[in-house]
């Protein structure tokens, strides 16, 4: 168990958290949750003890181990990967060097012999003999392939690394688990296995994440922060935000039937007041009045952008026919003789872990990147707008956030431009603000307002969700399901490619297609695709070999 006594943090005058007491049990999955900036993250600094409160403090059962993910990507590069994972538990890491540098020496003395027994005792206790094994299936379960468990972590990719980060967190079966954002850059078959792994943890776990489905499959709780104090409520994220919504109706339907009495009690004292055989009445009734308080309804600090894609034309029935599209990067083969037609009620998800090669085609078909082989074809009736990955080269400018946006609008009236950028939250003078100077969450609403403002019929995002806030997320969810033309998207928000795709395209590692008109939890279900995906990983496996 994990304990809040008190806990206040003051940045500067601020006060972050306020006389925070709460209390995290055994067997509970707790999703933390807050606007950006409320101070999730900083809240499991502080449980961790990255972070001292400015008071209170935070309390651990005697015994319990606590274990959290790593933010800092290159803090183990001249570490084994298989190592990496182990220094989770730190005290069963320290006797594996302790019995190595030992058994080293070559002049092992009685003393030694005695030291290495008492290691020996702590080592078996402590299941060491089924560390590299354990270390293995939970990197295997990531994705994270044998081969490379002897790597130095130096010689993974980025995403290689947060799983192995997310693999030492989980690593030795901790007390206690303290997760942050550890869904960002896994591809949707991590995520699922990492859903199950938590659903099946039966210790303490609490966890930021901006995954609603995510929170929803694996939580039990959630801790709400809002306004410096954090409540809990039982169930899932969903459960949470009807329940928070029921409260506010509650509490407005109980202040409106106050004001109809204070407004009846008012007319009465109004009335007979002045009236001698109605005086006594009209007291009483002064003094009930005087007792009736309204309920504070304090506004949350969430705010929801407004998201809505509106194409200036409707598009036709020819939108893109793509004819054996081949590219090679790297030497690596991302994308081999792909073809597909999308016709005009199409909402297609890219899924899979070939993350290169769905951005790979989505810069071909915007014109960023020229194929090796094969052609595509837009309808002559599209337009298209585009929501790249990685966007630092659109904002690598000194233009304000108006002028930015003003350039990419046929209509050049800036309270035009502005009435796009209020949608996305940025009123009053954040339009002045330099975009080179933005956040990462900024820049991403900064693309959407560019993509509402450009009245595209079709729309390509390249995991649009990264850096945004779950209020902007649950927009954009809405503003993807209502949008009347084609949607070509790659996203690891599950909620968003279950309710918005009608067809699951997922590019194989070998770099070809496996193209499916259905539901996304009906593709993963599907008996069909797992054979496919065998079939894919196998001819992959024979190419290697010849």
């Amino acid at each position: 168990m994990i304990s809040t006594n008190n806990v206040t943090l003051r940045v500067g005058k601020k006060a972050l958290f306020e006389d925070v007491t709460i209390k995290f049990t055994e067997g509970n999955c707790y999703g933390l949750i807050g606007a950006n900036g409320a101070g999730k993250s900083t809240f499991l600094k502080i449980l961790s003890g990255q972070l001292e409160p400015t008071n209170g403090d935070v309390v651990i059962t005697p015994g319990e181990r606590l274990s959290f993910l790593q933010q800092d990507h290159f803090k183990y590069d001249e570490y084994m990967v298989l190592d990496t994972v182990i220094m989770g538990n730190a005290r069963l890491y320290e006797i594996m060097k302790e019995k190595e540098a030992l058994y080293a020496k070559e002049d092992f003395t009685d003393e030694d012999g005695m030291k290495a027994s008492e290691l020996e005792g702590e080592f078996a206790t402590m299941n060491g003999w089924e560390a590299e094994s354990d270390a293995a299936n939970l990197l295997n379960g990531l994705g994270i392939e044998t081969d490379l468990h002897y790597q130095y972590m130096k010689n993974l990719t980025g995403a290689q690394k947060v799983k192995v980060l997310l693999a030492q967190a989980l690593f030795g079966n901790p007390d206690i688990l303290l997760l942050d954002e550890p869904t960002n850059h896994l591809d949707l078959d991590a995520i699922a296995w990492l859903e199950e792994f938590l659903i099946n943890f039966e210790n303490t776990v609490i966890v930021v994440s901006h995954d609603r489905y995510f929170l929803n499959k694996v939580c039990t709780q959630i801790a709400d922060i809002d306004y410096g104090k954090i409540q809990l409520y039982a169930g899932n994220y969903d459960f949470w935000y009807e329940s928070s919504q029921l409260l506010i109706r509650q509490m407005k339907e109980a202040n409106k039937k106050k004001e109809e009495k204070i407004k009846e009690l008012k007319e009465f004292i109004s009335r007979f007041s002045a009236n001698a055989s109605k005086s006594k009445q009209a007291t009483s009734r002064k003094k009930a009045l005087e007792k009736i308080q309204l309920d504070e309804i304090r506004p949350s600090s969430r705010k929801y952008p407004y998201i809505d894609f509106r194409p200036n034309r409707e598009i036709g029935n020819e939108v893109l026919m793509v004819e054996n599209l081949t590219k090679t990067i790297d030497g690596v083969k991302v994308l081999d003789h792909v073809s597909f037609t999308i016709n005009h009620d199409d909402k297609v998800a890219f899924v899979g872990s070939n993350e290169l090669a769905k951005t790979t085609l989505f810069r071909i078909l915007a014109g960023e990147l020229e194929p090796d082989e094969g052609t595509y074809k837009w309808g002559i009736t599209t337009s298209q707008a585009y929501f790249p990955k990685d966007s630092g080269k659109e904002f690598d400018s000194n233009d304000t956030i108006t002028e930015w946006l003003t350039q990419y609008s046929e209509e050049k009236d800036v309270t035009y431009v502005r009435g796009f950028l209020g949608r996305m939250l940025f009123g009053g003078d954040d339009g002045m603000k330099r975009v080179n100077v933005l956040s990462g969450g900024e820049k991403v609403r900064c693309l959407l307002s560019k993509m509402m403002i450009s009245g595209a019929n079709v729309l390509i995002f390249d995991e649009p969700t990264n850096h945004l806030d779950m209020e902007s997320i649950t927009a954009l969810n809405n503003g993807m399901i209502k949008f009347p033309g084609v949607i070509l998207f790659s996203s690891r928000d599950h909620q968003i490619v279950q309710t918005t795709a009608n067809r699951i395209m997922e590019i194989m590692p070998n770099g070809q297609m496996i193209d499916k008109i259905t539901t996304y939890d009906e593709y993963l279900e599907s008996d069909e695709m797992a054979r496919k995906r065998q079939t894919y990983s196998t001819t992959a496996e024979e190419e290697e070999d010849d």
